[in-house]
């Protein structure tokens, strides 16, 4: 797994920037609730796609981003000054019941505690309120290129921990039932074939590769060999899944009180140490 500490300088500017994170906020609000008031963002990162999830032209949610690394914390800051705090994602400092919405882009397939994820996105939210998570996402990455014919037989797809029917067997052991998600398009993502060599080298697709040091060193030479190493193939679509609280029955409390996300209800970050979620 990625050191997210010492990736936090260059994070966004591998992963497609502006662009990138546009798609991923567009794709976010289309699937909120029109009355939501609060939304928390679960390992915002340096905050790109976080500060982008408002609705244009009206006052829309008030978004609060969580992380548990300090360096992507500090970006984040910058972007969303007093509603970013540093917190494990299994573990929030939010009362039960006390949010309209949760989304979680690009962090299941990371780690191997989805299931608490979910969890405690279903104890903090109100009846009604909505789960966003971006599932199967490294499958995704298998655009039919040359790149994915040589990589191919090296993928786990039964490894991810974001599998659409993991999360959405996880979400109904908490109340959450599926409702229509949306997909977007990763811009920035299209692998080139000496970007995915050193990908592979610095054990970027740990969550999915499988394989030995000797089959990385054949694959990067195997990828040296393919023609126009620099030219992107073509993007990843991901998918955004959507899961509502108490769907049958539940009313929608969009005009409930904001959560208390700042002290007294969170102790500083610098002062109380969490366990770090990419």
């Amino acid at each position: 797994m990625l050191d997210y500490e010492a990736e936090a300088a260059r994070y966004d500017e591998t992963r497609g920037g502006v662009p990138r994170a546009e798609a991923a906020a567009a794709a976010v609000l289309r699937l909120l609730p029109p009355g939501a008031r609060t939304l928390v963002d679960l390992a915002c990162g340096t905050g790109l796609v976080t500060e982008r999830l408002t609705r244009p032209g009206s006052a829309g949610p008030a978004v609060y981003g969580i992380d548990a690394a300090h360096a992507m914390l500090r970006a984040a800051a910058d972007r969303l000054p007093g509603r970013v705090v540093r917190a494990d994602a299994r573990r929030l400092p939010l009362p039960d019941g006390s949010v309209d919405a949760v989304s979680a882009v690009w962090l299941l397939h990371l780690v191997p505690f989805a299931p608490e994820i979910v969890a405690e996105a279903a104890r903090v939210l109100r009846p009604g309120g909505v789960l966003l998570v971006t599932v199967d996402k490294d499958l995704a990455h298998d655009v039919g290129s040359d790149i994915d014919a040589l990589l191919r037989p090296h993928r786990a797809p039964d490894a991810g921990s974001d599998r659409a029917a993991l999360v959405t067997a996880y979400a109904a052991a908490h109340g959450l039932t599926p409702a229509p998600g949306t997909s977007f398009t990763g811009r920035g993502q299209g692998a080139t074939p000496r970007g995915t060599a050193e990908k592979l080298r610095r054990g970027y697709y740990a969550s999915w590769f499988r394989g030995t040091p000797a089959t990385v060193d054949r694959l990067t030479k195997d990828l040296a060999a393919l023609p126009y190493q620099d030219r992107p193939r073509a993007e990843p679509a991901y998918r955004l899944a959507r899961f509502v609280k108490g769907a049958e029955g539940g009313a929608w409390r969009g005009a409930a009180a904001r959560p208390c996300v700042t002290p007294p209800c969170v102790t500083p970050p610098r002062r109380t140490p969490a366990p770090r979620t990419p």
